[in-house]
């Protein structure tokens, strides 16, 4: 990417995309797609249809930055500021986990349950456990639009970026913010209950694992949205004051750790009935839901 030439769009990509796959850059295609689509304003379709696109030398400079941070590890929606989730677009930085197109799988799985459980329900109430960027809170809200969701965060910081997003999405009059601490005692008292549907992307991930993370999860995304000491702390916790929060026939929905459906099962066998598990593309399980006795 030398300065001082003319580079247009398809020229850039396709030398990024070869000096990203020799520096062993993760994705190296879709890292120069989404770093330039940011820097020029386009998608990444339009990056292909505007392929003989001069590029400035503003914007040059401004993705050879890009390029230098990806090149340190840097995940590209953290460079871009963005990610998109259900095809929205949300905002996001180091204070909240990158959204994965896995948990758009929960999200599925707990609507359809939802749906199949409450038929002509359209005013549902709906707590979102851990709610970081607010993707699945805010996508709930756009997806039901009578939907009431209540979003809880233990970080104040993931609660602000949230809180951006659901503004910015146009649903902040039915998304509310509440920053608890889900393993306290007092958390259910902190919600104006009852739901009909409670939703969670817990922190999940046993310590032990951390060490074996790929390197830029584990220096860029908060590991307090990601660790559980021993992995079932989160869903222990949450499966013991679900009862509380739902109303009769209400339904718990958790994203799991591919290894802990039968140990969530067992936590959630007491109080819970109708439990299923949900499987994503690569055959792990991925969703664990079930109803209220």
């Amino acid at each position: 990417m030398a300065a001082g030439r003319a580079w247009s769009v398809v020229e850039l990509l396709k030398t990024t995309t070869e000096y990203f796959t020799e520096k062993q850059v993760g994705e190296s295609r879709l890292s120069a797609e989404l770093l330039l689509g940011h820097v020029l304003g386009l998608k990444r379709l339009d990056l292909y249809l505007n392929h003989e696109r001069p590029v400035s030398d503003r914007e040059l400079e401004a993705f050879r930055e890009c390029c230098r941070q990806r090149l340190q590890g840097r995940p590209v929606q953290y460079i871009a500021g963005e990610a998109f989730f259900y095809g929205s677009r949300f905002m996001v930085d180091e204070r909240v986990l990158i959204p994965r197109p896995e948990t758009e799988l929960v999200l599925e799985h707990a609507l359809e349950r939802l749906a199949s459980a409450s038929p002509g329900l359209e005013a549902p109430s709906i707590l979102d456990i851990g709610t970081g960027s607010g993707c699945i809170a805010i996508t709930i809200a756009l997806r039901i639009p009578g939907a009431m969701v209540t979003a809880v965060d233990s970080s104040e910081g993931a609660l602000q970026v949230a809180q951006e997003n659901a503004r910015n999405l146009g649903v902040a009059d039915r998304v509310s913010f509440v920053l608890a601490d889900m393993l306290d005692a007092s958390f259910p008292a902190a919600l104006a209950g009852p739901f009909d549907l409670v939703v969670s992307n817990p922190p999940y991930i046993p310590g032990i694992e951390w060490s074996a993370l790929q390197d830029e999860v584990r220096r860029y995304e908060p590991r307090q949205a990601l660790v559980a000491p021993e992995g079932f702390e989160f869903y222990r916790g949450i499966a013991s004051a679900a009862p509380s929060l739902l109303r009769n026939g209400g339904l718990l929905c958790f994203e799991l750790h591919a290894d802990a459906a039968n140990g969530v099962r067992a936590l959630c066998e007491p109080g819970f009935g109708a439990i299923e598990v949900m499987q994503d593309y690569s055959g792990l399980d991925r969703a664990l839901s079930c109803m209220k006795k």
